[in-house]
């Protein structure tokens, strides 16, 4: 089952996409050679150019030499993965594809396409250009720490959140968990025996930064307590 949004205020594929540039730890890079599974080797510019310093003895290094012209074309995927033990916890996928230009030990990625795989199953095409002006949520850098913390010191608040989703969505639902946060809002994962859907809880207004958002959360937690429903109790799971 998809997402489940209760407000249409959601960040744009380019923003998403340039938080997971920014966020994303590791990345696969494929060219003619080979295909490479690199970690700490990305870096994303205030431009948006995505910088790769791949080991030396790596296929992207070696394709480097072989290509004719110094500039092999290649293929770089990178995950989306929730920072929260879930059922299924890659959120989104980005592929850019292009070449890639040497600059002095590293390599400028030089893409012709992009686009996002969200958890729905739809493929987004990026444009480009819209890509390179815009700037990572602000809450990117911040968002593991901010679900962490969320899901392991406060299962009340979490519980309680549940009693702004609409009653039909919680039959047979086992567990909630939050799933990711962005300067709209926060999404919850409401799991079953053996399916799972996500629900979208929106903010009253946009965060600018990571300080709003215990203000935000308890806005939502207000709204919550004002609601004449019992609590989720969770079904007991299948055998």
């Amino acid at each position: 089952m998809g997402v489940r949004h209760i407000s249409t205020t959601l960040p744009t594929a380019a923003a998403r996409a340039r938080s997971l540039l920014t966020t994303a730890w590791s990345c696969a890079v494929t060219t003619e050679i080979g295909r490479d599974e690199l970690v700490g080797a990305h870096s994303v510019g205030a431009d948006g150019t995505v910088l790769l310093v791949p080991p030396r003895d790596s296929a992207l290094s070696t394709a480097m030499i072989c290509a004719p012209r110094g500039e092999p074309s290649t293929l770089l995927e990178l995950a989306d993965v929730s920072p929260v033990p879930v059922r299924d916890r890659i959120r989104a996928r980005l592929w850019l594809s292009g070449s890639l230009v040497p600059d002095g030990e590293r390599f400028v990625v030089a893409p012709t396409c992009a686009v996002l795989h969200d958890a729905t199953g739809e493929r987004i095409g990026i444009d480009l250009d819209e890509l390179a002006v815009t700037a990572p949520d602000p809450l990117a850098e911040a968002e593991a720490r901010l679900l962490t913390h969320l899901a392991d010191a406060h299962e009340d608040a979490v519980e309680q959140l549940t009693r702004l989703v609409h009653a039909d969505s919680l039959n047979g639902v086992v567990r909630v968990r939050p799933l990711a946060i962005d300067q709209y809002g926060l999404t919850l994962r409401l799991e079953r025996a053996r399916s799972q859907a996500d629900v979208r809880l929106s903010f009253d207004e946009p965060v600018e930064d990571v300080s709003q958002v215990t203000e935000r959360m308890h806005i939502l937690l207000t709204r919550a307590r004002h609601v004449r429903r019992p609590l989720l109790r969770p079904a007991t799971p299948e055998s």
